[in-house]
This record gives C-alpha cells, structure tokens and sequence, in this order.
C-alpha cells in the first residue's frame, strides 16, 4: 500500500516547502529514502525537481479534483499506481472539499492501493 498524504492550503510555495520537510522527515526516520512521487495542483518555483531525492513529479492543471469529476486525478493517479511509489503527497490549493477527496481515494478501487494518512494543512 501506497502511504497517502493529502496537502493543501497555502501558495503553491508553501505546500512544495512543507512536502520537501516532510520527505527529509521521512528520510532521518527510516534511515533510507522512500520511492516517493508527487501530484500537485498548478505551477510553482520548481524547487522540488531539483530536489536530492528522486521524485516522480506529475503535475495537474488548477482547478478544483473534487468538482471536475476527478477525471484529471484518476488518469494521473491510475498511471502513477502502475508501479507504485512507497510514498505519495497530492497537494491542492483549495482544502475546501479535502474531506470530498479523501473520501473518493478511501473508496474502491483506491482503498486497497493507498494507506491515507493525517492531511498536511498549511
């Protein structure tokens, strides 16, 4: 199971600082780092793809997943789970319908293919 942590509020800056923490906090926890990809919502400065770790980093048009039909987020995700990454982070700018999401990735056929964990709210 992919372990799955939800990100929103903030700029676009601020939930790529916050994720990149959350991947060293991950790396000084396990002594290793995790195959870890990334979903976010619009453009940012790019820090992340020159991050040391190797990432897999897809990005999504802005808009909000849950009120789109989540057609976007189900192809990107469905193609990212091909081969699953240990870790994953989909960041939003909009946490308004962050429950709606994490209702939809609790629900079949995602539930047996990501273990959510508490969201990251900037």
């Amino acid at each position: 199971m992919t372990l799955t942590t939800l990100v929103s509020g903030g700029s676009a800056k601020a939930r790529e600082a916050a994720i990149r923490t959350a991947i060293e906090e991950d790396l000084r926890r396990s002594g290793a780092h995790l195959g870890t990809a990334l979903i976010l919502e619009g453009m940012s400065d790019g820090k992340l793809e020159t991050s040391p770790h190797a990432l897999e980093i897809k990005r999504i048009a802005p808009g909000c997943f849950c009120c789109i039909g989540n057609l976007t987020l189900r192809v990107t995700l469905n193609r990212l789970l091909r081969k699953p990454p240990a870790r994953l982070y989909i960041s939003i700018a909009d946490s308004t319908h962050l429950a709606q999401l994490r209702d939809f990735l609790c629900h079949a056929p995602y539930d047996a293919l990501l273990e959510m964990t508490p969201d990251l709210v900037i």
